[in-house]
Parts: C-alpha cells; structure tokens; sequence
C-alpha cells in the first residue's frame, strides 16, 4: 500500500480517536509503573540510588581537631612522620619551636605552610611536602534509631543525608517514615531555617525533621539536605501493634507509620487479614503495658460488639498485643502472647501499606 501526503492526513484524521486512545494507554501503564516504597527493601534500593547520583566530588576538606596527619618531606625521612591535631588545633613538629595551627586548613595549604616554616627555620632549602589525612575523627556524624547499621560516620568532603543513610545500610524494618537531624548550633551563630526544621532559640542546636517520602521522592536539595560534622542523624521506630492468637489469619507486628491516622481493633484485625472461622470475637484481650508496675495490663475487648456498631471500636497504642483466641483454645492462653512476643525469635514483622 502506498501512502500520499493526503492520505497519510486523512488516516491520522479517521485514527485520532483509536491514537488518543493508545497515548492515554500508555500515560496509565507509565504512571503504574512508578516506583514504590511500601518494604524496607525497596525503600533501601531507591536510597541507594539516589546516594550514587547525588555524590558529591571529592574535595580537600578541611583538617580537624583529632585528626591524624601523615607529612612526608621528600627526601628528608628523618623529618617524614605521623602527627595526631591536638584539641587546640595545631600540631608539633621536629626542630620548629612554635606549636603549628592546623585544624581548619586543608592539606594543600598545611603543605604550602611546612613548606616556609622549614626554610624560615633554615632546615631544608628548597622541601617538598606533602600532607594527607590518614584517620579523619574531627567531623563524626552519629546514625542512630531504626537503621540496619548504627554507626559513626567520619565526613570527609560535601555530604549528603542519603549518603550517610545508604552508609548505614538503609532503614530497618520497623523504621517509621521520618528522619530527624540534630545539629548542634554554636553560640553566637546566626541559625539556618531549611523549611523543614524546627529551632528553639533558647536551644544550642537545630532540629531538622524530613519525611521519607519526601525525601526519596523529590530529589530536591531542601530534602537531601548536607550533613556536617557533629550532627546526629535519627531514624525514629514506628509504632507496632501486635495482633496474636489462633483465631488470627495471619499474625504478627504491624508497624504502624506515623500519618496520624489512629491504629484501632478492627484495622489492626484487618491488616492481620481477619479473623479464622473459629475465633472466640468476643473473648479477645489487650495486653497493654503499665508503667507504673511494670507488666502488662489486661483489658477485654468484645469485638463482635464493636463489629455491630453496639460499642465503639477500641484504639491501640504502639507495642500493644492484641489476642484473639479460638475456640479450640483457652483465653488463658493470652498471657502466653506476652511470652510469645518476649521470646519473638519466629515472628514475623509487616509493614502497613
């Protein structure tokens, strides 16, 4: 079949509703196939990612109090050695009388600054110095809370939030869906105000809090924010509810992320996928913990009731055990729950969508 410019008009023409068609087709299976972040596992594929992309390139970062410095003067290896910063800053070196400041300075200037002392000092006449870091300790930043890995990490150059996040291996699997940077902000220093941070000004430190989400999804710099030496980077926990007993369909903890949305009996069964055939609905317990004794208390729950709408439906707190029994067994059996999640070795932790 040949095609004149005509008739390829008038078939464009006769298809533009069959063409509009396929384009909406295609914009639907394109937006279904975004990606998502409901598992730890994909939530920590997608940090990696992006840490690898947002990279910053290396640079001559400035030296630091505790830092170990290795100084070669070519040629002069009586003079080449290892040397810790002090407290103060500076560092000693053979026959210059005067203690040398160094915290601050990058390596190339520390080198360009050797360099004059030794010929000022009539030592070499014409050196050659290099200077590098061998152990950075001046510039830690603390990652604590619900990540696979607490650690330290030694910031050596421009950083970023999903750097030092991917650094820790990622969130655990109760990890809930914000992050929070503390930074200790010195006297006198005028405070930076990122939109997300949250800064007492009678405090000596900011608080910066970011969501996840927002993070992972805009790929903008108020999000993926820098990091500096002396900030503690928190993942805090979500809460959990656990939902136990033979007359459960699958149970377990759920983790329950923090939207605002209050976790009650009924969602926490349905996130558990309901309730067997032979569940005792009106013999299930919460085991609540007190504080003041130490052990958990036991309140009933009538869940048939609730499921009438003759009684409200009861809310949950975080590290409640919600029980519910079969008939098949005995509602004595809810104190063993508390054993059960005590010994928790095979019970398996879900996420909420």
């Amino acid at each position: 079949m040949v095609f004149t410019v005509r008739g390829v008009s008038d078939w464009f023409r006769a298809n533009h509703i069959w063409l509009a068609a396929v384009l909406l087709i295609a914009c639907v299976q394109a937006a279904g196939g975004q990606e998502k972040y409901e598992t730890p596992q994909q939530t920590n594929d997608k940090i990696q990612k992006l840490a690898a992309l947002a990279r910053a390139h290396p640079v001559d970062a400035p030296i630091g109090s505790g830092d170990l410095l290795h100084i070669d003067v070519f040629d002069v290896p009586e003079l080449s050695r290892d040397v810790r910063v002090s407290d103060a800053g500076d560092i000693s070196f053979p026959l210059i009388p005067d203690r040398i400041p160094a915290a601050g300075h990058t390596s190339f200037e520390l080198e360009s600054k050797l360099e004059k002392l030794l010929i000022e000092n009539g030592l070499v006449s014409h050196p050659n110095v290099s200077v590098f870091v061998r152990e950075q300790n001046s510039a830690p930043v603390s990652v604590v809370g619900a990540v696979n890995h607490t650690m330290v990490y030694q910031v050596m150059r421009p950083t970023t939030l999903l750097e030092v996040l991917s650094a820790a291996g990622g969130i655990s699997d109760s990890a809930g869906d914000i992050v929070i940077i503390t930074r200790p902000v010195p006297a006198g220093t005028v405070k930076t105000e990122p939109a997300s941070a949250t800064t007492d000004p009678e405090a000596d430190y900011q608080k910066i809090t970011i969501r996840l989400r927002d993070l992972l999804e805009s790929g903008d710099s108020v999000y993926n924010i820098q990091v500096y030496g002396g900030d503690t980077i928190t993942v805090p926990p979500a809460g959990i509810v656990y939902v136990l007993g033979f007359g459960v369909a699958q149970p377990g903890g759920y983790v329950v992320q923090s939207h605002g949305e209050q976790i009650t009996v009924l969602k926490a069964i349905a996130l558990a996928h309901g309730v067997t055939t032979f569940a005792k609905l009106d013999s299930a317990t919460i085991m609540r913990a007190n504080p003041a004794s130490g052990q958990r208390d036991a309140i009933p729950v009538h869940i048939k009731e609730i499921q009438d709408h003759k009684s409200a439906d009861v809310p949950l707190k975080s590290d409640d055990i919600l029980y519910i029994p079969d008939s098949r067994s005995k509602k004595v059996l809810a104190r063993g729950a508390e054993a059960a999640l005590g010994i928790g070795t095979g019970l398996a932790i879900y996420r909420a969508p």
